[in-house]
């Protein structure tokens, strides 16, 4: 499984070099509002490694990789694991210069920091539990429209949410805001096994 983790990260290093540079400029060029960058290097990562599917459909890798011990249940594993490393990653560097940026600023504040990079986070690795599933039932290809359109409903969602927010009983606000630490974290766990348990099954019923 090793090996195929490091397969797709040789498959989007050079790519994701490039847009490493490009934002950690973009980052430093907005001393004053760094903070709204912090989300944009994690979601192009992601964006970034679903080229790794598009490879794979091309090159007709799952066919070989299936031949492999456990092959299926591997691939569907090294997919999510590499994501989440590159996730974690990306969110630690763009943390680190955020943190930097800070410092030579003289605005270091390292509780707002850390709670908006454990948001990203959280949120990036809540949109790949959502699409992963996606992808290995249509193919990456087929699944575009589909991601695509979920995106939509997801932010229409969230807007309406946002705009009904005075509806939502106190007592939920309350006992979200006291305890967030451990409901958010519960949700993404949650989220993100129910998704690999879905994906596994799905692509283990795949014919190639």
């Amino acid at each position: 499984m090793l090996g195929l983790i490091k397969k797709d990260f040789l498959l989007i290093k050079g790519n994701l070099k490039l847009v490493s540079i490009i934002f950690i400029v973009l980052i430093f060029i907005s001393f004053e509002e760094s903070s709204n960058f912090i989300f944009i290097p994690a979601f192009i990562s992601i964006i970034l490694f679903f080229s790794t599917f598009s490879y794979d459909e091309y090159n007709k890798w799952d066919a070989y990789a299936i031949t492999f011990p456990n092959g299926k249940e591997n691939i569907v594993k090294s997919k999510y694991l590499s994501t989440l490393l590159l996730v974690l990653f990306t969110v630690l560097i763009t943390m680190i210069i955020w943190i930097i940026i800070s410092i030579i600023n003289n605005n270091l504040d390292i509780e707002y920091i850390l709670l908006t990079s454990f948001g990203c986070f959280a949120s990036v690795i809540f949109l790949q539990s959502i699409m992963y599933p996606l992808i290995f039932k249509f193919g990456i290809e087929k699944s575009r429209i589909v991601i695509f359109v979920g995106i939509f409903i997801l932010i229409a969602i969230i807007g309406l949410i946002s705009r009904n927010i005075g509806s939502i009983p106190i007592e939920v606000v309350s006992l979200f805001n006291n305890y967030w630490m451990i409901i958010v974290p519960l949700i993404i766990i949650i989220t993100f096994s129910v998704s690999y348990y879905l994906s596994k099954k799905i692509y283990m019923k795949k014919e190639f």
